[in-house]
């Protein structure tokens, strides 16, 4: 009874994942109706900076942490992650469909199996990189949008819970942008302001969830082996 109670919302919610493109071209045509072909300018905005943040967080700050844990040069790792990981993962938008091109790619680099064949799977589940800079960045966004005051110390402490929000969205198709309204409560935003932002979200996700998966899952890989390397430096043993 259970497994037949669990195969009917399976379906259920397959049906209605099915019908997403729908609804995501009836928030545009509604958007565009209501105010014009130029707020793609304001949505392109908000994606530019989106990306950017991912960018920065990918190609500064992850290979900053690498470089303190191992003392080498980390980009020639990142360079291999992003072109053979996340390359592949920016079509696919699935990190769980890129499970198998990363386990390949940790054979490559003679990676342990044992422990690359447990942290890829739970990675592409927990994966918190890209969902916890779209979650703070929309909710900053909302909050200059309405006239909200942010201080400093608050932005860091929503960069925080954003990033524990974050762990287990990234494995969800579209779960960065639902915590969206909860990101927003902290700053005493309604949710019916922060949802006209999760429809925001849906409108730029062909590209901002296409990155973001890059991104999450090229990081798999890129601390998988900065893990082990740290491992094979403390044994003495070669890099």
């Amino acid at each position: 009874m259970v497994h037949d109670f669990a195969t009917v919302i399976s379906k259920v919610v397959k049906w209605i994942i099915e019908f997403a493109p729908f609804g995501i071209l009836g928030l545009v045509f509604t958007t565009v109706s209501e105010n014009g072909l130029e707020v793609f300018t304001t949505y392109g905005h908000l994606l530019l900076l989106l990306v950017g943040c991912m960018l920065v967080n990918t190609m500064v700050f992850n290979p900053l942490i690498s470089f303190v844990v191992l003392r080498k040069n980390p980009y020639p790792l990142l360079f291999t992650c992003l072109k053979e990981s996340g390359l592949n993962a920016f079509f696919t938008r699935s990190s769980a469909a890129n499970i198998p091109i990363n386990m390949a790619l940790c054979k490559k680099l003679n990676l342990d199996e044992d422990f690359y064949s447990v942290s890829i799977p739970l990675g592409a589940t927990i994966n918190m990189d890209g969902a916890a800079v779209t979650i703070t960045v929309f909710a900053l966004a909302v909050a200059h949008t309405v006239g909200v005051e942010v201080s400093f110390a608050s932005a860091v402490f929503l960069g925080l819970i954003a990033t524990l929000g974050a762990c287990g969205a990234s494995g969800v198709a579209g779960g960065s942008l639902l915590l969206i309204p909860m990101a927003c409560s902290f700053f005493g935003i309604g949710n019916d302001v922060a949802m006209q932002a999760v429809a925001i979200g849906f409108i730029i996700g062909v590209v901002q969830d296409s990155i973001e998966t890059a991104l999450n899952s090229s990081g798999d890989v890129f601390f998988t082996a900065t893990a082990e390397y740290y491992d094979r430096k403390k044994s003495n043993k070669r890099i």
